[in-house]
């Protein structure tokens, strides 16, 4: 259960930083392609990792507030990192 979240906010992490690049990469002259991917996976992952944080904050022993907090810290750059 809580390897789960730590892995999912590893792999959110990771998804956000290459949707940062790809951005890098359409505003430069390159193709959008990667955004156009990247962007729906990373929208998908970030709602997993929210809702797996949601369903398991009790078992953290995070009050609510803590749980939010990690949600909206998760939605960061890096912020996946820092919650795992």
């Amino acid at each position: 259960m809580l390897t789960n979240l730590r892995r999912i906010s590893v792999i959110e992490a990771v998804s956000y930083l290459v949707l940062i690049v790809a951005a890098v990469v359409k505003r430069t002259g390159g193709t959008e392609l990667g955004v156009t991917i990247m962007g729906p996976v990373h929208g998908i992952l970030f709602l997993v990792f929210a809702g797996m944080v949601l369903k398991h904050f009790n078992a953290l022993g995070w009050p609510l507030w803590k749980a939010i907090s990690g949600i909206f810290i998760g939605s960061l750059p890096l912020g996946g990192f820092y919650v795992d």
